[in-house]
């Protein structure tokens, strides 16, 4: 019979997870704050060039190069990452933390639905658009700048596309597909940061201050988010990612005073739901088949 697993073996890596979590949505509300200095773009193009400068001395990609067929798709995650990042800061000009999260949260929730055949998958889906319907700027919806939910929206179809596009770069390795494709993203949004900003980008307070963003947005939270994926259960992990909605709500409310309305916090909750119901329904198994292989 095999030991049952001690307490500290899944308290571990659930604080590890959330720690992630809370690391994340800090360095986004620290990069808010730095907007006024050298405005979003500037701000992705810190997070993303110090990221890819820290995944890269990292995994060295440089000593076993991707093969040719795994270019394009590293280039496509790359570009859809910088992208998702880029529009994603440009949405937090004008909307709560929390809300953009939320939003940006429909892009990973339709590729698990993508495949939806059961009728407790279109369940899920309703309580997604439900709680979508509540945050955006339509009929007698709470006020929410509309470009700002677009631009949230848009993250969202980026953050599919990276999911999409991370699964195929992945061939070439999981830690210097990233690199790699964090360099492609550091080369799509850096322009556009430079041009906007210009050499105000590079003051030693202004670097100093990305170079944190890029640590609590990146670096330690793949870090940590590694550590708990190895030790918990993929459904545990996925439901417990599913909260980031929540928790970017609460470090909104804890380090930049942004309180939500009832209807905003309620909608974030359906769309925390739905996200943490079609994990479990999507890593439950088929009971025919099941018994199909018990059978054999």
């Amino acid at each position: 019979m095999p030991a049952r697993p001690d307490a500290s073996d899944v308290a571990l890596p659930i604080l590890a997870l959330v720690a992630g979590m809370v690391s994340i949505q800090s360095g986004a509300a620290l990069a808010k704050e730095l907007f006024p200095v050298v405005g979003a773009a500037g701000v992705t193009a810190l997070r993303v060039g110090f990221s890819a400068l820290i995944l890269l001395a990292v995994w060295r990609p440089w000593r076993r190069g991707p093969e040719r067929g795994d270019l394009g798709a590293i280039v496509l995650y790359g570009a859809a990452l910088g992208l998702m990042n880029l529009l994603f800061y440009l949405a937090l000009r004008t909307i709560p933390l929390g809300i953009a999260v939320a939003i940006e949260f429909t892009g990973p929730l339709a590729v698990a639905l993508a495949g939806a055949r059961r009728g407790i998958d279109f369940a899920w889906i309703g309580l997604a658009v439900l709680g979508l319907g509540l945050l955006l700027p339509l009929g007698d919806a709470p006020v929410l700048d509309p470009t700002g939910a677009a631009l949230a929206l848009g993250a969202g179809l980026c953050w599919a596309a990276y999911i999409v596009f991370g699964q195929r770069a992945g061939r070439a390795g999981g830690g210097r597909a990233v690199s790699l494709g964090m360099l492609v993203a550091a080369v799509v949004v850096a322009p556009v940061g430079i041009a906007q900003t210009g050499m105000e980008l590079f003051t030693p307070a202004t670097l100093a201050t990305g170079l944190v963003i890029a640590v609590l947005s990146s670096a330690l939270p793949y870090s940590l988010e590694m550590f708990a994926l190895t030790r918990l259960p993929r459904p545990a992990f996925g439901v417990l990612m599913s909260l980031e909605p929540a928790v970017a709500a609460l470090t909104a409310l804890a380090l930049l005073g942004e309180r939500l309305t009832p209807v905003q916090g309620s909608a974030i909750g359906c769309i925390v739901a739905a996200s943490a119901g079609i994990t479990l329904a999507g890593r439950k198994p088929d009971k025919s088949k099941s018994e199909e292989d018990a059978a054999a």
